[in-house]
């Protein structure tokens, strides 16, 4: 049995080559979007790609037993998500040898200029006269044969037509007389007007005389056409490939075409092979199906107008519902989508309302994440990939079908044209239901994809977003500490972080020097603490002042506290923060001196 399947599945590749049952890949593409297009909500354009590209590798997995066992070995490493090269020295020899293969591939493509015109239509007009000549002569042929067979019955009552024998006879007279090469158009027109005054005279006679009648127009045609024909189309044909083949010993070969994607040739330097790695691991390092794929990603981008799409005007309503803000702990660009948003019923009528509105949404977030991927490094030690953070607090559920439809559409669009360009897939105040889905499609989930996905309930949302991401570039609705307009504090201004336990108090202290102002900031994710401040002078005889009286702080009162203080004295400035609930408390907190003179 394992030998039948060997053999049903090899069969549409070349024989000579094991690498050939790549043609299963396209098979299982064609598979990969039944998972993941029930996925309703969180498909964010970007998170969504990376989710596809898990179903492709999945599915491919599930068939590797078959026909890939001994290839698994050599796969290992590129299954491996973390710290993935991409310098092209470094990488193992398997992933070598597909990047140098499929280089070779893509540099016929750009000679034979496959990636953009077709020369069908240039080869019709050249291959359609053959079929008239050859159609012609066996008219003659099957003419020819029709006269051997008529009876010698009917050849005898030829005289019952004594009008048409000498008309006959006259034209092979005046074709058998040699006659100048430049009326010798003339004969052909007689033949023709003889053969319709034959057919008109051959209504009025009986059949007998009808079947003669035709006999004596084939022998008409036999004899009169083909010696003029010949004599025109043999020097034609005989002149006809000298000239083509000077023609094209004259005309050099154009030079191979030039084809970018993101900025970046598909074969210039290092940031190509790069570029080229990324289809290769969306592939599973099968070069035939990541040479299909670059192909089909070039034509896409062509149909769709990525280069015009760039300068379009689509309008800033959306940008509170895509936004890129901040880079994590490695340093990946983090973009957030926030689907909440369409809770507001006037924008999801303006966006998802008609198919014309669909689809410009589609063409919105396509150009955003274009501009996003410019501004990447496609160095081979750069950061060439991003963050995706998905809130779906308040996310429209399975039921709106617009929503639905929109993000199927955007997600078989991903998933075929931007590999491999998401680092992390983080999604945060995730419901229940959304646990259960992320549950029933998991076994299609490869263990590379698991390991980009994280899911985080409402109550450890934050605290699963500073596990990646630094709290001074998380934005303050998720619990970090950026925010817009700042002045005092900017990205980088490192916070301190202190988980506070349950029913207990925690003191930050900031020492100071005379003539100093000091500024601070801090915030309890969650909050429901009391929260106090003062200074303490080191002199002994010094007096502590208060400079923010004990409160309690609920997540409903403020965000973030901001304070300050001057001081014409060096001491201490100690902020107390008291935990009476029986929860842990993430604090976080900076601050930061400013010369003072009064």
């Amino acid at each position: 049995m394992a030998q039948e399947t060997l053999n049903s599945e090899s069969a549409p590749a070349a024989p000579a080559q094991e690498v050939s049952v790549v043609v299963e890949k396209p098979q299982v593409t064609e598979k990969e979007p039944q998972p993941s297009a029930p996925a309703p909500l969180p498909e964010p354009e970007v998170p969504e790609k990376p989710a596809v590209v898990a179903v492709e590798e999945e599915a491919v997995e599930v068939e590797k037993p078959k026909v890939e066992e001994k290839e698994e070995t050599k796969i290992t490493q590129s299954v491996s998500f973390k710290e993935e090269t991409n310098i092209a020295g470094e990488l193992p020899e398997p992933q070598k040898k597909a990047l140098d293969e499929l280089k070779q591939l893509i540099q016929e493509a750009l000679n034979n200029h496959e990636f953009t015109a077709k020369p069908k239509a240039e080869e019709k007009p050249v291959a359609e006269p053959e079929p008239k000549k050859e159609e012609e002569e066996n008219k003659e042929e099957k003419k020819e044969e029709k006269e051997e067979e008529t009876p010698a019955a009917e050849i005898s009552e030829e005289p019952k037509v004594e009008t048409d024998a000498p008309a006959a006879v006259e034209v092979k007279e005046e074709e058998n007389t040699p006659p100048p090469p430049p009326p010798a158009e003339a004969p052909a027109a007689e033949v023709v007007v003889v053969e319709t005054e034959v057919a008109e005279k051959a209504k009025a006679v009986d059949d007998d005389g009808a079947k003669t009648v035709e006999a004596i127009e084939e022998s008409v045609v036999a004899v009169a056409a083909p010696p003029a024909e010949k004599e025109k189309e043999e020097p034609s044909a005989e002149v006809a490939p000298q000239s083509e083949e000077t023609k094209e010993a004259q005309v050099p070969p154009p030079p191979p075409e030039e084809v970018s994607i993101w900025g970046i040739p598909l074969l210039a330097d290092e940031k190509s092979d790069v570029i080229l790695l990324k289809f290769l691991r969306a592939r599973d390092f099968k070069v035939k199906d990541a040479f299909t794929m670059i192909k089909n990603t070039v034509s896409w981008r062509k149909e769709f107008g990525i280069e015009t799409l760039l300068n379009e005007d689509l309008g800033n309503e959306l940008e509170k519902v895509v936004f890129m803000q901040g880079f994590d702990k490695e340093g990946h660009p983090v973009c957030y989508n926030v689907y909440g948003e369409f809770q507001n019923k006037e924008l999801y009528q303006n966006t998802f309302a008609d198919e014309e509105k669909r689809s410009k949404f589609l063409r919105w977030r396509i150009q955003f994440l274009e501009k996003s991927i410019r501004k990447l490094d496609f160095n081979p030690t750069g950061i060439n990939t991003m963050v995706q953070v998905n809130d779906l607090k308040n996310s429209p559920g399975p039921g709106k079908k617009e929503l639905r439809q929109a993000t199927n559409q955007a997600l078989n669009l991903l998933q075929d044209n931007y590999p491999e360009f998401v680092a992390k897939q983080v999604f945060i105040n995730v419901p229940w239901w959304y646990l259960a889905f992320n549950r029933m499609i998991s076994p299609f989930l490869t263990q590379r994809t698991k390991s980009k996905f994280v899911f985080a309930s409402p109550a450890k949302s934050a605290e699963t977003l500073f596990k990646y991401i630094a709290p001074e570039q998380v934005p303050v609705q998720y619990g970090g500490l950026s925010r817009e307009g700042e002045q005092e504090f900017s990205v980088a201004d490192a916070v301190s972080e202190v988980t506070i336990k349950p029913a207990a108090k925690h003191s930050v202290e900031f020492p100071i020097t005379e003539n100093c102002n000091l500024v601070w900031e801090l915030r309890v994710v969650g909050w429901e603490v009391n929260y106090g401040a003062e200074f303490v002078p080191t002199a002994e005889d010094g007096y502590t002042v208060i400079v923010s009286k004990t409160r309690k702080v609920s997540s409903a009162d403020e965000t973030v506290i901001s304070d300050s203080f001057k001081t014409g004295e060096p001491g201490k400035v100690v902020l107390t923060i008291d935990n009476q609930t029986s929860k842990k408390k993430k604090l976080l907190y900076r601050s930061k001196t400013k010369p003072y003179s009064d």
